[in-house]
């Protein structure tokens, strides 16, 4: 028996996965760590954090499977985007982690767009938004000067993890696409954006390929984990491009849903020129020379998690649900939009609120439910609908994450995206994509795509309905009309929320 291990960097937890040949997840264990929020609007984390947990995942992994190190063949990462590590010569970490999810860079922000104008998309691809890692190193250029003229190198979380296991410096492109200081065709770092910030090209690692080998483990590290020092360690990719591995999206034309706390709709692309124009996210894939465009609804699955917790605590999610069935399509002209965090795709909009309209008495708890899931789906459709708008037709979509695990949901997304949705057999996300890196470094497939017919089997499908389809369409243009007519009204109503 030969294994592959999977660890997926989250930003709650670290995830690992025991996989076997036949994409089998023989164990898995998670351990949490804290997040901190020192400021308003702030999100930290300690990095040394990262490496604790990871250790101690990896240790009862290898305790509770029974698996030889010996079997282990190597190991991959799958890492939450953009957070910002600096570490001086000797590789110490100099300040805690500045997270994707922290917006104190919005003054940044601003400041990358006015001095690069339109070379920001021409070369970086995307928009100067606050979770990216440039404005999070200018913040600390303008407020903590003396941190910054220490640093040797910024790190990306997972990069840091993995600098920690081998001893050896890299960043892979998928990760790199989301510091807005890769040239994004290119595969190169951009001279032109660091020097346009005072910024030294030395401040920027090694790039390598996600299936990249980049060491193997430290001796200690080995013990400490359970693994063997000869174990192979590969690059590893950005959590999303690990998600779309691990759902199979590795050709043209495919297209998943990731529904967790945000929400992401992400398609396969080949075409490095193809412009956006910012609304959507481009970046590079794990898979050598390709790309994906991604769109983002920031409180996806959170809206259904504030609702419950808001209006529902003493049920369970599958309680909650229970009853969304029999209410019709459309929730009885309840209307509710999903921007309780602000917004991302298609309205990059911090200030941005959410919404129920047209509630009335006869409105139950699972009429609020169901429009809350139609709400959340709705923003995912503008996403879906910019996708094809970029010339990509879009028949089918792999459904993961929370939305992959309730059926009237699934049929929900098949309707309002009209379009046949797949839940696969075995849905580990971005875990999965790291464990296929590394089976795919290690010579398992010749191919990542070899890699997913092995690993990724389907379950079920759900076709649209051609009648709900149309209701939901004409739904969906009302949904559409909310943010222009509140956007206004929402701003006016910053001030009052203390």
């Amino acid at each position: 028996m030969k294994y592959v291990i999977g660890v997926d960097l989250g930003t709650s937890a670290v995830k690992t996965v025991l996989v076997n040949p036949q994409g089998e997840v023989v164990h898995e264990h998670s351990e949490a760590y804290p997040l901190s929020r020192p400021e308003p609007g702030w999100s930290e984390q300690n990095p040394e954090d990262w490496v604790d947990k990871t250790l101690v995942s990896l240790r009862k992994l290898m305790e509770k499977s029974g698996a030889d190190p010996q079997e282990v063949e190597g190991l991959s990462f799958s890492g939450q985007m953009h957070g910002l590590v600096l570490v001086d010569a000797e590789g110490k970490v100099l300040r805690p982690a500045i997270l994707w999810n922290d917006t104190r860079t919005t003054a940044q922000c601003r400041k990358i767009e006015n001095t690069l104008e339109s070379k920001l998309l021409s070369i970086a691809k995307n928009r100067a938004l606050e979770g990216f890692t440039l404005p999070k190193i200018l913040w600390v250029q303008e407020n903590e000067p003396d941190i910054l003229s220490q640093a040797s190198l910024f790190l990306l979380p997972k990069d840091y993890v993995r600098y920690r296991l081998t001893g050896e410096y890299a960043m892979d492109y998928s990760d790199a696409a989301g510091t807005l200081l890769l040239d994004v065709s290119g595969k190169t770092w951009s001279q032109d954006i660091a020097a346009a910030f005072d910024l030294p090209l030395s401040l920027c690692p090694p790039l390598v390929e996600s299936f990249d080998q980049t060491g193997t483990l430290l001796p200690a590290i080995a013990e400490a984990s359970g693994l063997l020092p000869s174990t192979k360690v590969f690059a590893g990719g950005a959590d999303n491009a690990c998600g779309a591995i691990g759902a199979g999206i590795l050709q043209e034309g495919q297209t998943m849903c990731s529904i967790g706390t945000s929400g992401v709709v992400l398609s396969f692309e080949s075409r490095k020129e193809l412009e956006v124009d910012g609304k959507l996210h481009f970046f590079n894939h794990s898979e050598k020379d390709a790309y994906y465009v991604m769109g983002v609804t920031l409180a996806a699955g959170h809206s259904l998690t504030w609702f419950k917790e808001t209006f529902a605590k003493e049920k369970s999610f599958d309680e909650l649900l229970e009853g969304i069935g029999s209410i019709p399509a459309g929730s009885s002209g309840l209307l509710f939009t999903p921007y309780i965090s602000g917004e991302r795709t298609p309205h990059p909009d911090a200030d941005i609120r959410g919404s129920f309209i047209g509630m009335d008495s006869g409105h139950t708890l699972s009429h609020f439910a169901r429009a809350v899931l139609e709400g959340i789906t709705f923003s995912l459709r503008e996403s879906i609908d910019i996708v094809r708008e970029s010339g990509k037709e879009i028949q089918e979509v792999v459904a993961i994450g929370g939305g992959a695990r309730n059926e009237t949901w699934l049929q929900m997304q098949a309707d309002i995206f009209n379009a046949t949705i797949i839940k696969l057999e075995s849905e580990q996300g971005p875990a999965m994509g790291a464990a296929m890196l590394a089976a795919y470094g290690c010579g398992w497939f010749p191919s990542l795509t070899d890699c997913a017919k092995a690993f990724i089997r389907p379950a079920k499908t759900y076709a649209p309905n051609a009648e709900r389809a149309e209701l939901y369409s004409g739904l969906f243009s009302l949904y559409q009309e909310v943010y222009s007519q509140t956007h206004e009204l929402n701003r006016k109503l910053v001030p009052y929320r203390n």
